[in-house]
């Protein structure tokens, strides 16, 4: 049982990481699907530059091993920006399957990693 925790660990983890990696990077850069996705949400464009950074940040706290407390906020911080980014696309009036979609498997990959992590990345 403690093999297969660990594996959906590493699945979940890997595939919400991936995700943030990427996005952060896409974010970082100001690509114009990343402008696009966010301009009708009344949000500035420097604020990707922001959202990025923590991003990559973030994903770096929650895959380097040590630092228990840094990844609890990583965590914490991934699952409100999902969260936010989901009620912005539904507050705003954006119903495009496309852009719910990621958020809310995000936040899925995000509380699965999490209530899976191993006791050597837990705080208690």
């Amino acid at each position: 049982m403690k093999n297969r925790k660990l594996i959906a660990y590493w699945v979940f983890t890997s595939l919400f990481t991936f995700g943030m990696l990427a996005s952060g990077i896409q974010q970082v850069l100001r690509t114009k699907s990343m402008v696009d996705l966010i301009t009708p949400l009344g949000y500035p464009v420097y604020f990707l530059c922001i959202l990025g950074a923590w991003k990559i940040l973030g994903v770096i706290a929650v895959l380097m091993p040590g630092f228990k407390l840094l990844k609890e906020w990583a965590y914490a911080g991934f699952f409100f920006a999902m969260t936010g980014a989901l009620v912005s696309h539904l507050a705003c009036g954006v119903h495009d399957i496309k852009e719910v979609l990621g958020p809310v498997f995000q936040l899925i990959f995000i509380l699965l990693s999490w209530y899976f992590r191993p006791a050597d990345r837990r705080i208690v």
